[in-house]
């Protein structure tokens, strides 16, 4: 049986014409190298970004207040001892039992800009299904006590959790899903309002296929029993395949998502497509998705009609599409025909890259390439298989770019902005805020790849070569940890754990 390291892996990819470089054995190297000067760039960090951040959260509560529609739409309550029936859900001692109900008689009424209040409990939509779907321009606001006279979406904690029972009742559809409805522009083209999901505990843990959590078992791919569960399914039995937050078609309005958990999802975190409009990510959790933690695609023709700013987010533990790890596994992906500013993110763990910058337009589409301006400054990024990923210029691998270099190594045209993308101090105060046995895991994750039962002068063998077909033979791929589940309240605990960096606290 053969062990490799995530470094030997990286390679190994290489070698089939996958990944390049930076391997997470070089970053472990890099970080043991930096504990050794804990206290200086501790200093160091501290003093620079003291003044920047003050700066910066000016700036993110200008944006905020410029995004944030004027209060004035019907104000709906959501509450798990409200009613099913006769219930308007207009106050709170009307209060609707089920989100999809209210949001049902906001699309019958056309009520675009109105908000919808939730209390503390997990809503799983219609008869349970697991999802909600969104047909209007709305605020959908978690984080209510019972009397709805207070607000803190981290102490009445407002979810959508599915867990066994749903998985045969929620489909394709996301944990939010907004409708085609949202897909029309509106005259010339314009936004047609703004939808803002806020303080919602989105987490798909619980929904999906595991391995037992025994880690005597290697085949259980579990580092220990301190693990909720083992690795994750990945083909047997078949995976549930849903994002988080999805979009029928696009979105053609103004995005919003703040102060939520985007955890466990087998399928994207938050997947999703704008047609025109200003989208803005802050302060949310993105934690152990499998494919991508965020990849929003833009459907403008001309490429100059959406905006991303993704700011004070954490995102930790993308992983890859399976266990082999030959691919995906972003925390954030550009993707082509929409701008973004990516800036004051926590980037952890994420299993081939923090960010992807590997989609690029040319031929006929160059114009609407050019037109794209793609920044990422002012993060930070610790244990990461790579940093950032780019396309090769000579074609056939990635190339990886560590944070450390992104301002001096990529051009001008692809990230016109790229100054202050830093490494995290290896006894950062934020790393204790993580789960310790997930981190540490992570940090030691192996493949193991052993060849088995291939036999050239078997029976069957020979047949399929009599026959002209290829011969078989069984390659088992075993991992020591792929996508396991990530502790939803000790996720919670990410939140406001760096200031000015990362997901904070409203």
């Amino acid at each position: 049986m053969k062990v490799k390291s995530i470094l030997s892996l990286f390679v190994a990819i290489v070698m089939a014409g996958g990944l390049q470089a930076q391997g997470l054995g070089g970053l472990i190297q890099r970080t043991a190298a930096s504990a050794a000067n804990t206290a200086s760039q501790k200093v160091q960090a501290n003093s620079g970004h003291s003044d920047n951040s003050a700066a910066q959260q000016t700036q993110t509560q200008q944006q905020t207040k410029a995004a944030t529609p004027a209060a004035g739409g019907t104000v709906y309550y959501v509450s798990k001892s409200g009613s099913s029936r006769g219930a308007d859900g207009l106050t709170p001692a009307t209060a609707k039992k089920d989100i999809q109900a209210v949001l049902d008689i906001i699309k019958e009424k056309g009520d675009n800009g109105a908000i919808v209040r939730v209390g503390e409990g997990n809503f799983l939509g219609y008869t349970n299904q697991g999802y909600i779907e969104i047909y209007n321009f709305i605020t959908l606001e978690g984080g209510w006590n019972a009397d709805f006279t207070e607000r803190d979406p981290f102490k009445y904690i407002t979810r959508i959790q599915p867990g066994e029972e749903q998985r045969g009742t929620n489909g394709s559809k996301g944990l939010i899903t907004t409708s085609r409805d949202l897909d029309a522009v509106g005259t010339n083209n314009s936004v047609r309002g703004t939808l803002i999901i806020d303080g919602i505990m989105l987490d798909m843990g619980l929904e999906n296929f595991y391995k037992p959590n025994d880690p005597n078992d290697e085949r259980n791919g579990c580092p220990s029993i301190a693990f909720e569960t083992g690795r994750m399914e990945d083909t047997s039995p078949p995976q549930i395949q849903h994002q988080i937050f999805h979009s029928d078609g696009a979105i053609a309005g103004n995005v919003i998502i703040r102060n939520c958990l985007i955890a466990n999802s087998s399928y994207f975190g938050l997947q999703f497509n704008t047609r025109c409009g200003e989208i803005e990510i802050y302060n949310n959790v993105i934690i152990s998705n499998r494919y991508s933690g965020v990849r929003i695609d833009g459907w403008d023709k001309e490429g100059k009609a959406s905006h991303i700013n993704f700011h004070h987010n954490t995102v930790a533990f993308s992983w890859c599409r399976d266990k082999i790890m030959e691919d995906m596994g972003y925390g954030f992906e550009f993707m082509n025909k929409v701008s973004a500013d990516v800036h004051h993110n926590l980037f952890v763990g994420n299993n081939y890259a923090a960010v992807a910058r590997t989609r690029k337009l040319s031929g006929p589409d160059a114009p609407i390439e050019a037109r794209r301006v793609t920044n990422l400054y002012d993060n930070y990024y610790f244990l990461n298989a790579a940093d950032l990923q780019l396309p090769s210029a000579g074609g056939g691998k990635w190339t990886n770019v560590k944070c450390t270099d992104i301002e001096d190594m990529v051009d001008e045209k692809t990230l016109p902005k790229a100054e202050n993308n830093k490494e995290l101090p290896a006894g950062s105060p934020v790393i204790e805020a993580f789960d310790k046995d997930y981190l540490e895991a992570f940090a030691n994750l192996k493949v193991i790849a052993s060849s088995q039962n291939f036999n050239p002068n078997s029976a069957s063998n020979q047949f399929r070569q009599a026959m002209g077909m290829n011969m078989q033979g069984t390659e088992i791929h075993r991992v020591s940890m792929f996508g396991n589940r990530y502790n939803f309240d000790k996720a919670l605990k990410l939140f406001g754990a760096m200031p000015g960096y990362g997901a904070q606290k409203p």
